[in-house]
């Protein structure tokens, strides 16, 4: 069985609610709307870390500070697995394969002229004709 982790900073102010009174009512019930909220995703409560925290003070300065975390998990479905995704992807080596088929389908054959392959290349830098300069060009002979 595999599990995915949530991590959230523990709340540190106490929510108002109707009938809920002083400090530490409002607090547990902050701390518990954040774990109900949570359990209706599927997570499910684990514990409370108290982990340390670098942070800047002033300009050079570090000071370390602890943070209260959450720690929640759930299970996650043996069926979902990501190397199924990996293996869709087509290796590198195969690819230089069909490099080499688009080579074979080039239009200039062995037996043409250096002349016809000139104007091959001529005709590449010539952009096709739109409908509004055909359409152009039959009113103007009309």
């Amino acid at each position: 069985m595999r599990f995915e982790y949530k991590v959230i900073p523990a709340p540190k102010k106490g929510r108002k609610a109707r009938g809920v009174r002083g400090t530490e009512k409002r607090f547990a019930n902050a701390l518990e709307l954040a774990m109900n909220e949570l359990a209706a995703e599927g997570w499910e409560y684990q514990r409370t870390d108290t982990l340390p925290c670098e942070e800047r003070q002033g300009l050079t300065g570090r000071t370390t500070s602890f943070q209260n975390m959450l720690v929640f998990r759930r299970t996650v479905d043996e069926a979902v697995d990501r190397s199924d995704v990996l293996a869709i992807a087509a290796p590198v080596d195969d690819l230089s394969d069909d490099i080499e088929d688009a080579d074979d389908e080039n239009p200039i054959d062995e037996g043409q002229t250096d002349e016809d392959i000139a104007d091959l290349e001529a005709l590449d830098g010539v952009e096709p004709e739109t409908a509004d300069q055909d359409t152009a060009r039959q009113s103007a002979a009309e």
